[in-house]
């Protein structure tokens, strides 16, 4: 009789156990998405409790307030008709990617005359909305200087791995100037090709190296650990 009756009692205390357990997750996950929705209702005041990550390189997170700080900025451009925070998180995943690179490959520091003139530019894209982007966000000066750093960073590693620039032939810039022959007018008429001849060479060299630098992101991507959280939605 003890025997059967201990064994119910060990069955009760299971089931109770598994039942609490059940409410702490309930309460655990419902704590989060309440966080993500006060985010998502009141950005301002919610960053100052929670910052919601959106992706993460490798274990390095990349936070809400690090995509709208680069948007404010003008660190990263999206283009229009895009999601803001879906473009801007993925842009800032390949910033991510090439910064690991570059810490692996250290070059020389920036001078300082340099990093000023690129914390001008950036603050300049900010403009008055600075101070605002600066509360919402958590950003200080020292996070924008290094920030402009960074970017100096980057583009000098990417000069020194993949060139300035990148050889066209004669032939390449002839059939981009008449495949883009709009894009080289005077008023209504067509430049001719010899007057816009360096122009359009740039550009074509400019749009290889653009390539090439995004096949290596891309190879990039296929070696790092990369998640990227679902977007929050909000059922009506």
């Amino acid at each position: 009789m003890f025997t059967g009756t201990n064994t119910r009692l060990r069955d009760s205390e299971h089931i109770v156990v598994r039942a609490l357990r059940s409410v702490v997750v309930v309460i655990i996950v419902s704590h989060g998405l309440f966080c993500d929705f006060m985010l998502w209702l009141s950005p301002h005041r919610a960053q100052q409790l929670i910052d919601r990550v959106l992706a993460r390189v490798d274990g390095a997170p990349i936070t809400l307030t690090d995509v709208q700080a680069a948007l404010g900025l003008g660190l990263i451009r999206v283009p229009a008709g895009s999601d803001p925070v879906v473009a801007g998180t993925q842009q800032m995943i390949d910033r991510q990617l090439e910064l690991v690179e570059v810490q692996r490959f250290p070059l020389p520091s920036p001078m300082r005359a340099s990093v000023t003139r690129e914390i001008a530019r950036l603050t300049m894209n900010a403009g008055a909305r600075l101070p605002a982007l600066m509360q919402s966000t958590g950003l200080s000066e020292q996070r924008i200087n290094d920030i402009a750093r960074d970017n100096l960073r980057i583009a000098g590693y990417l000069d020194q791995r993949f060139g300035t620039a990148v050889q066209v032939s004669d032939e390449e810039v002839a059939a981009y100037y008449r495949t883009h022959e709009p894009e080289f007018t005077r008023g209504a008429d067509v430049v001719p090709f010899e007057e816009v001849e360096p122009a359009a060479r740039q550009r074509v060299s400019d749009e290889r190296r653009r390539a090439t630098v995004d096949q290596w992101i891309r190879d990039l991507r296929g070696r790092a650990d990369v998640s990227i959280n679902p977007p929050l939605t909000i059922n009506q």
